[in-house]
C-alpha cells in the first residue's frame, strides 16, 4: 500500500494546482488586459492535471495516453497556426464537439464494462454524461456547419416541429429513466443515446446563423457539464471542478446573450428561437445614397466625435488592423475616436473585443452598446463596418421584425452615418435594414480592409 499512496498523493496535489489555475485563469478572463495571462494559466492548469493523472495507480499502460497526447497536440498546433481568425467561431463550435464526444465515448464504455456495479448515482450521472454529450457533439457540429456555410445559415422549419423535439426530448428522458430502474436494459441505452444525437440536430437546425454567438455559449455549458458528470461517473475531481467551471459560466453567459438578443433562455433550450419570420418595416425602401472616399475623408477629418462600429465583415476582411490605423490617424488630427460595441456582433461572444485587441486598440476606447448609445446624438460620424443586424433600427421601430426588441446600436442618431459594406446585399440573417435608407446615411463599398487604408490614406490627405 505504500507504494500507491505516493502516487495519489503526487495525483491530489497536482490536480488541486490544476483546480487553482482554472480558477484564476477563468477570473482573468473578465478583462481584455489579463485574458491573454488567463489563457496561459488555464494551459498550465490543463497540463498539470495531464501530468497528475499519469499517476494514477489504476494507469498500467501508456501507450494509448502519448498516442493520443501527440495526436491531439499535433490537431491543435494545426488549428492554431492555419485557422484564421474569422472561422474562429467555428473552431470553437468543433472543439465543443470534441469534447463532447470523448465524455459520450467515455461514459458509453463505462456502462458496458460496469453497469451492473454501478450504484444509482453514478448511472444517474453517466446518463446526463451521455444525454449531454450526444446532444452537444451533433448540436456543435451543425452549429460550425451554418457558420462555415456548408449548411444553409437560414432556420429550417417545419409543420410540428416543437412537438416532435418534445417527443424527441421525453423519449431520451424515459430511455434514461428505464435504464435507472433496470441497469441490463442495454436497449434503452443505446436508444437514449441515438435520442441524444438527433435531439442535438434538431436543437440547432431551426435557428438561424445570426443568432449563433448565443447557441455558442449554450453549447459550451452543456460540454462543460457533460464533462463534470463524466468526473462523477469515473470518480475525478478535476473533470467535476473544471466542468462545472466551464458548465455554469458558459450558462450565465447564454442568459446574458439572451438578455442582449431580447430572446427567451427557455426558447433556446427547445430550439424554438430563430424561428419566427415577419416582414421587413416600412424604412427599408427607397435608393441607398453612395459616397465617394473623398468625401468621407473630409467629414472624418473635420468631425469632433466618430464612433467606429465593428461587426462581422469587419473579421471577414481581416480588417482590424486598417481600422486602428484609421483611428490613429484621427487622432492625431485631434479627433476623439471610440468604438461602440454589441455584445452580439460577430459569430461568438466577444468577438469583436478579440479582434480589436489583437490590433492593439486600447480596452479603455471601447464602449459597451450601453455606454455609448447616450453618446451618439452627439457623434458628428458613425462609421458601421461589416455590421447589419446589430445596427438595424427595426429592432426599435418595427414590432413585427424576427429581431423587434433585440436593443442595438442606436448610430442612426449620430449626424452622419458611414456604413462600409461589399455591396447592396443583406446581412448574415437575411434581413433588410432601413439604417441604409436613411436620409444621414452615406454607404462606401468595396473591401473594408482595403477601404479603410484608403480612407486613412486620404484623411491625411485632407
Amino acid at each position: 500500500m505504500e507504494n500507491l499512496a505516493q502516487p495519489n498523493y503526487i495525483l491530489e496535489v497536482t490536480y488541486l494546482i490544476a483546480s487553482i489555475l482554472f480558477i484564476w485563469g477563468l477570473k482573468s478572463l473578465s478583462h481584455p488586459d489579463t485574458a491573454r495571462r488567463g489563457m496561459f494559466l488555464a494551459e498550465a492548469g490543463m497540463a498539470a492535471a495531464i501530468i497528475g493523472t499519469l499517476f494514477h495507480h489504476d494507469i498500467q499502460f501508456f501507450g494509448w495516453i502519448i498516442a493520443g497526447l501527440i495526436l491531439g497536440s499535433l490537431v491543435g498546433a494545426a488549428f492554431a497556426i492555419w485557422v484564421p481568425m474569422t472561422a474562429m467561431p467555428q473552431r470553437t463550435a468543433l472543439s465543443h464537439a470534441f469534447g463532447a464526444i470523448a465524455a459520450a465515448l467515455v461514459g458509453i464504455a463505462e456502462f458496458v464494462m460496469h453497469s451492473g456495479t454501478m450504484s444509482t448515482f453514478t448511472r444517474s450521472a453517466l446518463g446526463l454524461e451521455v444525454m449531454l454529450g450526444t446532444l452537444t457533439t451533433t448540436g456543435s457540429l451543425i452549429a460550425c456547419g451554418k457558420l462555415q456555410g456548408v449548411i444553409r445559415g437560414a432556420p429550417v422549419q417545419f409543420k410540428g416541429q416543437q412537438l416532435l423535439n418534445l417527443l424527441i426530448f421525453f423519449g431520451m428522458i424515459g430511455s434514461f429513466g428505464y435504464v435507472l430502474y433496470n441497469p441490463a436494459a442495454t436497449g434503452f441505452f443505446y436508444t437514449m443515446v441515438v435520442l441524444g444525437f438527433l435531439f442535438g440536430v434538431m436543437l440547432v437546425i431551426p435557428i438561424g446563423s445570426a443568432d449563433m454567438p448565443v447557441v455558442m455559449s449554450l453549447l459550451n455549458s452543456y460540454a462543460g457539464l457533460s464533462s463534470a458528470a463524466t468526473g462523477f461517473v469515473l470518480g475525478n475531481n478535476i473533470l467535476i471542478i473544471a466542468g462545472t467551471l466551464d458548465g455554469f459560466s458558459g450558462f450565465i453567459l447564454s442568459i446574458l446573450m439572451c438578455k442582449a438578443m431580447n430572446r427567451s433562455i427557455t426558447n433556446v433550450l427547445f430550439g424554438g428561437f430563430g424561428a419566427v419570420h415577419h416582414e421587413a418595416g416600412p424604412g427599408a425602401t427607397g435608393d441607398m445614397k453612395e459616397i465617394s472616399l473623398e468625401d468621407a475623408a473630409v467629414r472624418l477629418a473635420y468631425a469632433n466625435k466618430v464612433v467606429i462600429v465593428p461587426g462581422y465583415g469587419l473579421a471577414t476582411a481581416q480588417a482590424q488592423h486598417a481600422v486602428r490605423d484609421l483611428a490613429n490617424v484621427l487622432e492625431d488630427r485631434g479627433v476623439t475616436v471610440k468604438y461602440g460595441i454589441h455584445p452580439v456582433a460577430g459569430r461568438m461572444p466577444g468577438h469583436m473585443n478579440v479582434l480589436l485587441a489583437e490590433a492593439n486598440v486600447p480596452y479603455g476606447d471601447l464602449y459597451e452598446m450601453e455606454q455609448i448609445n447616450p453618446e451618439l446624438s452627439t457623434t458628428d460620424v458613425a462609421v458601421v463596418v461589416g455590421a447589419n443586424d446589430v445596427v438595424n433600427p427595426d429592432a426599435r421601430d418595427n414590432p413585427n421584425s424576427p429581431i423587434a426588441g433585440m436593443p442595438i446600436v442606436e448610430v442612426d442618431k449620430a449626424k452622419t452615418v458611414i456604413v462600409l459594406k461589399r455591396g447592396q446585399g443583406r446581412g448574415f440573417s437575411g434581413l433588410e435594414n432601413p439604417l441604409f435608407f436613411k436620409q444621414n446615411t452615406n454607404m462606401l463599398y468595396g473591401d473594408a480592409k482595403a477601404t479603410l487604408s484608403r480612407l486613412a490614406q486620404e484623411v491625411k490627405n485632407v
